[in-house]
């Protein structure tokens, strides 16, 4: 569990918003090209399910709050955008001594 960190997950989600992002700019704008939607559908959903566990997993060892990893794992599926939201929220709360997360579990 050390090498989950805050920060860590922080940037996945972000990363995993940029992915649906271009999701839904493939299907949506450019007219659903194959096999690209495909691959960042599939890429959406492989890397939604691991952050879902993997939160659920950072909120037992309280790397997260329990609500954050909740947002993660149910409005995540439908647009990650809201986990990426929540950890920007759940960073301005944390302490100032916590936000210089540098590979730190807390």
């Amino acid at each position: 569990m050390r090498f989950i960190t805050f920060r860590r997950l922080e940037v996945a989600s972000f990363c995993h918003s940029a992915i649906y992002l271009s999701l839904l700019v493939c299907a949506f704008v450019l007219g659903n090209p194959q096999p690209e939607t495909f691959i960042l559908g599939l890429a959406h959903g492989v890397i939604w399910i691991a952050m879902s566990l993997v939160c659920i997993a950072a909120a037992r060892a309280r790397i997260i709050p329990f609500w954050l990893a909740v947002t993660v794992a149910v409005i995540g599926g439908l647009g990650p955008f809201a986990g990426s939201i929540g950890f920007v929220i759940a960073d301005r709360r944390r302490p100032a001594v916590l936000r210089t997360d540098r590979g730190t579990s807390v």
